[in-house]
This record gives C-alpha cells, structure tokens and sequence, in this order.
C-alpha cells in the first residue's frame, strides 16, 4: 500500500506568496506613515511656539515691566510667592529643549535699563523682543522649520530660520504660518 500524502497546511509557494503581499502593501503604507509622522511632529512644534509666544506675552504684561524673558527657564520660574511659571512642562527645563522631534531654542537680547521683573531674574537681563526657532531633528523625513519673534507670527521655511530670525519684524526667508 502507498501512503498518501495530506494535503492540508501551507505550500511554500503559498507561503511566498503571502510574504509578497505583505511586502507591496508594506510598501504603499510606509511612507504614508511617516508622511503623518511628520505632519504629527510639525503641528506639536507650532503649539509649542504659540505656547512660548503666549508665555512671553504673559511675562513682558505682568512680570517683565514691558519687557521679554531671555530664556524658557526664565519663563518657567515662578514670580515670588506663586508656584506656577508662564510656561509649564519639559519646555520650561532647559533654555534649549527637545520636544515631538524638534528643537527650540529661545532668546531676547538683554536691555541694560530693564528693571528686574517679579522673579527676580535681575536688572537688565530681559530685552525689549524675542525669538524662538523650532528646527527638526530628523531632516530626512521632515523639512518643515519654524520661527517666530515679538511679531507674534510663526514663519515657516524649508531651512533653519534661527540664524535670520530677527527678534521683531520679518525674517529674509520664509513664509507666515498666520497673520
């Protein structure tokens, strides 16, 4: 008698074949993916703008004297005698932070005849305007870079705008986000 073979389970044709699909649908979903990924990343870094821009209009009107923060601890410290900062969170830890796979770095030049404001950074440390520059991480997958400044617009631009960014007034490059 021959034994006869079962005829259940998976061929390895079948299994190739599988495999196959997987990858072309693989294919079409991946960069889709991360075209999300960075539109994801690039809406966090313009609420992190508009917080910080926020956040100095707050210190310059109530703390400040009419005058800006120079850094994002400053503008996490508490005035005296309140707990909370004008910006909370990781982007009030460090004066240049990493946040959603960008970073921002944020700066006013000190004024010499500002006051000392109501946390008592000290005499002539904040400035007269501001500028904040978000730039990504991850340039392969992300090539949108933020800026804003004392303006209260957030320009947008294919290349860093930190180094052009005036502290009010327009940059040479980029394009308004809002008006």
């Amino acid at each position: 008698m021959k034994a006869l073979r079962s005829a259940a389970g998976f061929a390895m044709i079948d299994l190739l074949f599988v495999c196959g699909i997987i990858a072309i649908v693989s294919g079409i979903a991946l960069p889709r993916l991360m075209q999300a990924k960075g539109s994801a990343m690039s809406a966090s870094a313009i609420a992190t703008i508009r917080t910080v821009e926020s956040g100095e209009v707050a210190y310059a009107i109530t703390c400040g004297s009419g005058f800006y923060a120079p850094s994002l601890t400053t503008l996490g410290k508490p005035p005296i005698g309140s707990t909370e900062g004008f910006i909370k969170g990781d982007i009030a830890l460090f004066d240049t932070v990493v946040k959603s796979g960008y970073r921002f770095t944020l700066f006013s030049t000190p004024f010499a005849g500002a006051p000392d404001t109501c946390n008592a950074i000290g005499v002539g440390q904040t400035g007269l305007a501001f500028k904040i520059g978000g730039d990504p991480l991850d340039v392969g997958n992300n090539v949108r870079y933020f800026g804003a400044n004392a303006g209260n617009v957030i320009w947008e631009d294919t290349a860093s705008l930190w180094g052009g960014m005036p502290e009010f007034g327009d940059p040479p490059t980029g394009h308004p986000l809002q008006r």
